[in-house]
C-alpha cells in the first residue's frame, strides 16, 4: 500500500477536487422589492467569466461582512451581482440589507436573510453550549497494521483504529455476547500504527504515521508512553527522530521494561533503544532496505533484540553504552537459513522459555531458530564466532502465517492467513487443537490471550473476534474495510446505516454497539436514507444504480438506474411520499413513493445545475427542495408544482426546512473557514431540535456549531479523533448522539451529545491532517 493519495482524489463525492486556494468574503447587499425585476435567474452566476486560478489567502475579519449603500444610492441593482460597496466595515450593519454573500473560488454565492431576521447581530454568537463525548468506536485496523492486540492486566482488550487506541472490556463468557464498555486513548494526532504493552500491563506505547498539517506542511511521527488506568501520557519518544511512521516497537522484558525498541518506516529503517523513564535514545542503527514487519527484545537477555521481515531475520546485539544517551552500540547477526528455502517474508515470531525463537512465514512454515557455532562451510554466515540457524521446521498452514502468539501453559497459537486457522502447538511443534475463522471475517491477524482459555483474535476484515478452540469463535467488534461515504440514520431509533467502497452495507445498533446485519451490494455505496416508515431504506451506487430495501428481511424491493453516473445524496421527503435522486449528471431524479415505501415511480426530474449535486434538503411541508451543487450553487425547486427551478430565490427566504445537510447556505455559511476552496467541508447536519450544527470536515476534524451559524468565522467546538477526512455526519432521531465517519481511515465514531451544563468537551486537538502512511505489504 504507497502513501495516501493527496486529498482532493478522495473527495470527488464533495466537490471538484480543485486546491488552487481561494479567498472568501461575506457582503450585505443593497436591498429590493420582492419580486423586482432586480433579481437576477440563479443561473446569472454562470454567466460571469470563467473562474480564474487564484493564490490562496485568507480573508480577514473586517472585510467578511460589508455594509452596502441603500436601494436609491445604487439605483435598485440586482442583490447578486452587487458587491458590498468600499469603505465598508463589518460594525456598521445596514438594517435595510436583505442578502449576505460570500466567495468561493472567486464565485459569488448569495444567500438572502429571512424577514424575522432584523440584524445579524441578534443571532448566536458563541460556541453551543452542548459538547460531544466519543461512546464508542466501531472498527479495528487489522487490514494492514501488526502488533494491533493485546490484553492489559485489568483484562481490557487494546487495539486501535485512526487516531485512537481503544480499551475494550468485553461482557459475558467466552464466546458471550459483547455490548461491554469502551475507554479511548486520544493522545494522538495522526493515524496509530503499532502498540506495545510493558511488563507490567498498565503502561502502553503506541506509535504513530507522519502526516501534514492544513498548510500541507509535513508533521512528525512520534511514539507515546501512556498510563492505560489513566489514560494519562506518561512520556513522549522520537519527536524528530523518525520518519515517515513508527513501524514496529517493543518493551524490554528482562529488566522490567526499561528500554523501548523502535523501528520507523523510513528507506532504511531505523533500529533505535530508548530509556522509557527519561525519553532518551541510547542507540540507533540503519536496520535494512527491506520491510521490517517485527521487533522484540529477548525475554531472558535485554541485549538480544531481534527483527524479521521482508526476506530475514536478524539478531541483533545491544551493549547500553552505561545508559548513556547516544553511547551504545547496535551489532547485526544474519539468521541463516541453510539448506531450507529463505521465504519471502516473516511476518511474525515468539520467544520460547527455553530461548529458542519461532518464526512465521509467508510460506505457511514454524522455524524454530536456536544459536550454533560457527561452521566455515555453511554459506553466510561472515565469518562470525556463533550464527542463528533453524534448528527445525514444521509446516503449519497453507499460505503465510500472520501471528504467532505464546500461551501461558506454554503452548503456542499460530494463525494462518489464505486458510485462516488458529492451531495450538505443544512441545515439538506438535498440534494439539485448532478451529477454523469464518470467511467472511477474513484471515487471522493477530492473537492475544485472554482470561482462562479465552482468546481475541483481530482479522484481515477489521473484526475483533472472541471465543476458544473448543467453543469457536463469535464478533465483539466489526468495521468496514474500505473508504466510507455513505450514511443515515433512523427516523425513531437508535440505529444508524452506513456503505463505502467495501460494498458493504451495514445496519448497526446504536444501544448495543453491535452490527445488526450487513449484506453485499456488488457495488459501491455511496449514499443512503431510510424511509420515514423505517420500513425500508434506499441506497444510492456509484453506477447510477440506487436500491430500495426492507430493513427487516433485507430484501432488495426496488433496483432502478438513473443515468450511468455516480449517485451522491437520496433523500425521502418528511412525509414520506417523495425520493429525490442527486446524481452526478446535474439532475435531480424525483420518483413518488407508495406509503409503505416499497414501490417507487418516477415523478419527474429537477433540471438546472451546471455541475453534479453534493447535497439536498425537503421543504417542511414536503413540497419543495433546496440542493447545492459541485461550483457552489444554491437552488430551490417546487417538486409538487412540476418540479419546476424557482428562478425569484428570494422568495425562499423564509421557507423552513425539514432537514438541513446543505453546506451552502444563509444558516450555515459561518461554517465555512477562511480561505476555503469549496471543497473543505464534507458534511453538514442540523440536529433535529434545530439548535446546533455539526460539521465534518476535510483535516479530520468534527466541529459543532450553533444554530443558526450565520455570522462570519463562527466559533465551534473541535474534536478529532478520525484519521482521515471526515466524509459524514448525522444525528439520530433523538439527538441523544451524533455519527462521523472516517473517510479513508474506515472508522465510525458515536459521539454523546451532553446538554447545556452537562461535562466538558472532549479535549481539542491542533488542526493537522494525518495520512494514512504506507503499510506493509498486505499479502504477508
Amino acid at each position: 500500500m504507497g502513501p495516501q493519495p493527496p486529498r482532493g482524489a478522495a473527495k470527488s463525492l464533495v466537490g471538484p477536487s480543485l486546491k488552487e486556494g481561494a479567498a472568501a468574503a461575506v457582503a450585505l447587499a443593497p436591498p429590493a422589492p420582492r419580486g423586482s425585476s432586480g433579481l437576477c435567474s440563479p443561473h446569472s452566476v454562470l454567466t460571469q467569466r470563467p473562474r480564474q486560478k487564484l493564490s490562496r489567502k485568507a480573508a480577514s475579519s473586517a472585510n467578511l461582512l460589508l455594509r452596502s449603500g441603500s436601494t436609491e444610492s445604487r439605483g435598485g441593482k440586482d442583490p447578486l451581482s452587487s458587491p458590498g460597496g468600499p469603505g465598508s466595515r463589518r460594525s456598521n450593519y445596514n438594517l435595510e440589507g436583505i442578502s449576505v454573500k460570500m466567495f468561493l473560488r472567486g464565485r459569488p454565492i448569495t444567500m438572502y436573510i429571512p424577514s424575522g431576521i432584523r440584524s445579524l447581530e441578534e443571532l448566536p454568537s458563541g460556541p453551543p453550549p452542548e459538547t460531544l463525548s466519543l461512546d464508542w468506536v466501531y472498527g479495528y485496523r487489522g487490514r494492514d497494521s501488526r502488533s494491533n492486540l493485546f490484553v492489559l492486566r485489568s483484562g481490557e482488550v487494546v487495539y486501535f483504529i485512526a487516531c485512537v487506541v481503544v480499551l475494550y472490556r468485553p461482557e459475558g463468557g467466552p464466546g458471550g455476547p459483547g455490548g461491554g464498555g469502551q475507554r479511548h486513548y486520544r493522545g494522538h494526532t495522526d493515524c496509530v500504527r503499532c502498540l506495545a504493552v510493558h511488563p507490567d500491563g498498565v503502561r502502553v506505547a503506541s506509535g504513530q504515521t507522519a502526516g501534514v498539517d492544513k498548510d500541507g506542511k509535513p508533521l512528525q511521527p512520534v511514539v507515546h508512553v501512556w498510563d492505560s488506568e489513566t489514560l494519562l501520557k506518561l512520556q513522549e519518544i522520537g519527536l524528530g527522530a523518525f520518519e515517515r511512521g513508527v513501524g514496529a516497537l517493543a518493551f524490554s522484558v528482562a529488566d522490567q521494561g526499561a528500554f523501548l525498541c523502535v523501528v520507523d518506516d523510513s528507506n532504511e529503517h531505523m533500529l533505535s533503544v530508548w530509556d522509557c523513564s527519561r525519553g532518551t535514545k541510547l542507540a540507533e542503527i540503519k536496520s535494512t532496505n527491506d520491510s521490517v514487519l517485527a521487533v522484540g527484545f529477548s525475554p531472558r537477555d535485554s541485549s538480544c533484540i531481534v527483527t524479521s521481515g521482508k526476506s530475514h531475520v536478524h539478531f541483533w546485539n545491544w551493549s547500553g553504552g552505561a545508559g548513556l544517551p547516544g553511547n551504545g552500540t547496535l551489532t547485526r547477526k544474519q539468521g541463516v537459513f541453510g539448506k531450507y528455502k529463505k521465504p519471502k517474508f516473516i511476518p511474525c515470531f515468539v520467544f520460547l522459555r527455553d530461548g529458542d525463537i519461532l518464526t512465521g512465514d509467508s510460506e505457511g512454515n514454524i522455524l524454530t531458530w536456536g544459536r550454533s557455532l560457527s561452521d566455515s562451510r555453511t554459506p553466510g554466515r561472515g565469518g562470525a564466532k556463533e550464527t542463528y540457524g533453524i534448528v527445525a521446521q514444521a509446516h503449519a498452514h497453507e499460505g503465510s502465517i500472520f501471528a504467532l502468539c505464546l500461551r501461558r501453559d506454554g503452548t503456542v497459537l499460530s494463525g494462518g492467513g489464505r486458510d485462516r486457522r488458529l492451531v495450538q502447538w505443544g512441545p515439538g511443534l506438535v498440534a494439539l487443537q485448532e478451529a477454523e475463522i469464518p470467511e467472511h471475517f477474513g484471515a487471522v491477524r493477530a492473537i492475544a490471550e485472554g482470561l482462562g482459555s479465552e482468546l481475541l483474535v483481530g482479522t484481515t476484515k477489521n473484526a475483533l473476534l472472541r471465543g476458544d478452540l473448543a467453543q469457536g469463535f463469535s464478533p465483539v467488534i466489526q468495521g468496514h474495510t474500505d473508504e466510507l461515504w455513505g450514511l443515515c440514520t433512523h427516523p425513531f431509533q437508535n440505529r444508524f446505516l452506513t456503505c463505502g467502497h467495501d460494498r458493504q452495507l451495514c445496519l448497526w445498533d446504536g444501544e448495543g454497539h453491535a452490527l445488526a446485519w450487513s449484506i453485499d451490494l456488488k457495488e459501491t455505496g455511496l449514499c443512503a436514507d431510510f424511509h420515514p416508515s423505517g420500513a425500508v431504506v434506499a441506497v444510492g451506487l456509484n453506477t447510477g444504480r440506487w436500491l430500495v430495501l426492507d430493513t427487516e428481511t433485507r430484501e432488495i424491493v426496488s433496483d432502478i438506474t438513473d443515468g450511468n453516473e455516480q449517485l451522491s445524496v437520496v433523500r425521502y421527503s418528511p412525509d414520506g411520499l417523495y425520493l429525490a435522486i442527486g446524481s452526478h449528471d446535474n439532475m435531480i431524479y424525483i420518483y413518488s413513493v407508495s406509503s409503505d415505501g416499497a414501490k417507487s415511480s418516477r415523478f419527474g426530474r429537477c433540471v438546472g445545475h451546471s455541475s453534479f449535486i453534493t447535497h439536498l434538503d425537503w421543504s417542511k411541508d414536503g413540497s419543495f427542495i433546496m440542493s447545492n451543487s459541485g461550483d457552489y450553487e444554491i437552488l430551490y425547486w417546487d417538486v409538487v408544482g412540476g418540479c419546476k427551478l424557482l428562478r425569484n430565490r428570494y422568495d425562499s427566504r423564509d421557507r423552513e426546512w425539514a432537514t438541513y445537510t446543505c453546506v451552502l447556505g444563509f444558516h450555515v455559511y459561518g461554517v465555512w473557514p477562511d480561505g476555503s476552496d469549496g471543497t473543505d467541508i464534507n458534511s453538514l447536519c442540523r440536529s433535529h431540535n434545530e439548535r446546533v450544527v455539526a460539521v465534518a470536515d476535510d483535516f479530520c476534524k468534527v466541529h459543532l456549531f450553533q444554530y443558526p451559524c450565520a455570522r462570519a468565522k463562527a466559533p465551534s467546538l473541535v474534536y478529532g479523533g478520525h484519521g482521515s477526512h471526515v466524509t459524514s455526519v448525522r444525528f439520530t432521531h433523538d439527538d441523544s448522539h451524533l455519527i462521523s465517519l472516517g473517510g479513508k481511515d474506515a472508522s465510525i465514531f458515536q459521539w454523546r451529545v451532553l446538554g447545556a451544563g452537562g461535562a466538558g468537551p472532549a479535549p481539542a486537538t491542533p488542526s493537522r491532517t494525518p495520512s494514512l502512511s504506507p503499510a506493509s505489504s498486505l499479502d504477508v
